[in-house]
């Protein structure tokens, strides 16, 4: 999954095709339990852009989004949100999933 960088890269890249942030922080201990399952769900789901959004480095822009909970998930196509999955609790690796194979193709 890629860093991001700054605000003007997650702007260019939300127009090209599908993205996913992920807003996580490294004091996070349920953003901890899930990491070792994004590979996998990355690779499942290859038509999506992974983008780490580190919490407490892009408050800014976790503001922008409404998201106040981490872990985290807001997806987008060519720059339109297309789903969110925002809030403070635990999600699994199936939670994450089933969140993505909702998103409108």
């Amino acid at each position: 999954m890629k860093n991001l960088e700054s605000e003007a890269q997650l702007q260019e890249r939300l127009q090209d095709g599908k993205t996913i942030l992920m807003f996580s922080a490294d004091w996070c201990p349920d953003c901890r339990i899930i990491e070792p399952e994004l590979p996998e769900i990355e690779a499942a789901y290859s038509d999506f852009e992974f983008i780490h959004v580190d919490r407490d480095q892009f408050i800014e822009v976790c503001q922008q989004y409404d998201v106040f909970g981490i872990p985290s998930f807001v997806a987008f196509n060519k720059g339109e949100e297309i789903g969110r999955f925002v809030s403070k609790d635990r999600k699994t690796k199936e939670e994450i999933q089933s969140f993505i194979d909702s998103l409108p193709q």
